[in-house]
């Protein structure tokens, strides 16, 4: 009998149904005003701006932090200001000074940004030592005291002369230069840790949104921040939810609980695109997918003719073609296509003979068997991981190489990756900024402490193009420098390039305004829910 009463509204008291339909209205206002996207974040590991150096990372911190100079929405040619209303370039004796003019601007906290939180935030990342901090330290070529500031509104970064002043404004647009409360990190600082521990996990900055709350594994909730300068969001709430299944993306999209798919299978994104209740988006990139092979002593890709081998057994026409089905271009130098310094005519033709002549010059004529490390979930361009995998082991059992595949998340993955002890590894790489030294240092200069360090691979000849091409002002000069060291990378690094993915994105038809540009950027202030 309740519930039969219940379920006829019209013997209810008036005031108890205005109160349910305020609730509905409430409720649908919510839903309105919040944007649910759902995906494999599994790489997140902290949220400190200064630390950060995942694709997941760099995606939140992009919205909850800003930099003195940033890119707006696809133009990643101009630069535009951000934290600083202006800035100026000057020779100096030793170098070259840049000096920014601060605009008005509030943190999360309330508090002013002044010249001193971007000295502060500066310095803590090049006194951290973290993954990112070879930005500043090895290619800025910045140490502590080189960025200073002569007042409230103005800062000062003096760069010596094996610093191009262009890339590192370029640099400064990566997570590394996002700007922090000082006050606030100076205030939860543990054993001299700069607030890391507390940042990993909240947020002080000036971005459009700020940090609700981080559920490990399940999901990550921004709110709008109301002292942000940049434009007010239009969603008040987004909520990053752990999807790790592209299937559960797409059943969860089409059933209305998420708004944005961010992994979308191949297959799933070509019925997308003639969906009529959906947006399939191909967004670009300037990501690479590609094998990490560990060549220091003693392991199996120690030989260079090895690592050659490894290229000529990769089918990438049959990864592209097949697996991702069009989401790819093929390329195998270390630079993206969309960059100055890329050489698409450099390839490895899918040759098994000429690999396994490699491996028997090499002293391996009945191949080896290897640890390959591989995330779960999907990889570029939308292929699950696994999936993927299997080809590749495939195309080197064709060669007597045995790959051995080891799934695990990406934040694991990626841990014991950056100890060097990936045996042979499947990851991607994007630039931190949208210039060939994104790629060019990282990958080639084992001094910077990064990707060709991760793989035991040191080249004199390698870094010192690398170093040159990163402080070259001359166009025509600089592509040749470029066009030296990707001719060297491929035939003696440590990479294989698999592919460049697209980006497959889906959302709702009511969603506007998502925009991911080549970098891997969403300005989330900018969209909206119709």
């Amino acid at each position: 009998m309740t519930t039969h009463r219940l379920t006829k509204l019209g013997r209810l008291p008036k005031a108890l149904l205005c109160t349910l339909a305020l609730g509905s209205g409430l409720a649908a206002a919510q839903k309105q005003n919040t944007l649910v996207i759902g995906g494999d974040f599994n790489d997140l590991i902290t949220l400190d701006p200064g630390v950060s150096y995942e694709f997941s990372g760099s995606l939140i911190t992009g919205n909850l932090y800003d930099t003195l100079v940033a890119y707006d929405g696809n133009n990643l040619k101009t630069l535009k200001p951000r934290i600083a209303s202006s800035w100026k370039i000057d020779k100096t004796a030793d170098g070259s000074r840049i000096t920014f003019k601060l605009r008005d601007a509030k943190f999360s906290t309330g508090r002013p940004v002044t010249s001193a939180d971007v000295v502060y935030s500066m310095n803590r990342v090049i006194q951290l030592k973290t993954p990112s901090s070879f930005l500043l330290t090895d290619v800025a070529n910045v140490k502590v005291g080189s960025v200073t500031a002569p007042d409230a509104k103005t800062v000062v970064m003096n760069l010596p002369k094996t610093a191009n002043p262009n890339i590192v404004l370029a640099l400064l647009t990566f997570n590394v230069g996002g700007i922090i409360d000082s006050t606030e990190a100076k205030a939860h600082e543990q054993s001299g840790d700069f607030g890391s521990a507390w940042l990993k996990d909240h947020s002080a900055g000036t971005g459009p949104f700020v940090l609700n709350r981080w559920d490990r594994s399940a999901q990550v909730a921004l709110d709008a921040n109301p002292n942000a300068f940049r434009r007010s969001p239009n969603i008040k709430r987004v909520i990053l939810r752990y999807m790790q299944e592209a299937a559960a993306q797409q059943t969860a999209l089409n059933s209305g609980e998420i708004d944005v798919a961010w992994d979308y299978t191949p297959d799933a994104f070509k019925a997308a695109q003639t969906n009529p209740k959906l947006k399939a988006l191909k967004t670009d990139t300037f990501q690479l997918a590609y094998l990490g092979m560990n060549s220091a002593k003693g392991m199996p890709f120690e030989d260079a003719r090895v690592r050659e081998a490894v290229r000529y057994a990769i089918d990438q026409d049959g990864i592209i073609n097949s697996l991702l089905q069009g989401l790819g271009r093929k390329t195998q130098t270390i630079i993206p296509l969309g960059l100055a310094g890329s050489n698409p005519k450099i390839s490895y033709p899918h040759d098994v003979a000429k690999a396994k002549a490699l491996l028997k010059a090499a002293g391996k004529p009945d191949g080896f068997s290897v640890d390959f490390l591989v995330s779960t979930g999907s990889c570029a361009g939308g292929v699950p991981c696994q999936d993927l995998a299997a080809k590749i082991q495939s195309d080197l059992a064709k060669i007597g190489i045995k790959a051995n595949i080891k799934q695990m998340v990406n934040a694991e993955l990626l841990t014991t990756y950056r100890a060097q002890k990936a045996p042979l590894i499947q990851v991607a790489w994007s630039p931190d900024y949208p210039d060939a030294d994104g790629n060019g240092t990282p990958l080639s200069d084992y001094n910077a402490k990064s990707l060709a360090w991760r793989n035991g691979w040191q080249n004199e000849q390698a870094s010192q193009l690398a170093q040159a091409a990163a402080i070259e002002t001359n166009p025509t000069k600089r592509l040749n420098l470029y066009n030296q060291l990707t001719a060297l990378m491929v035939k003696e690094g440590p990479f294989a390039i698999l592919y460049q993915p697209a980006k497959p994105i889906v959302t709702a038809a009511n969603v506007t305004g998502f925009l991911r540009n080549a970098n891997g950027d969403v300005q989330l202030e900018r969209v909206s829910k119709k």
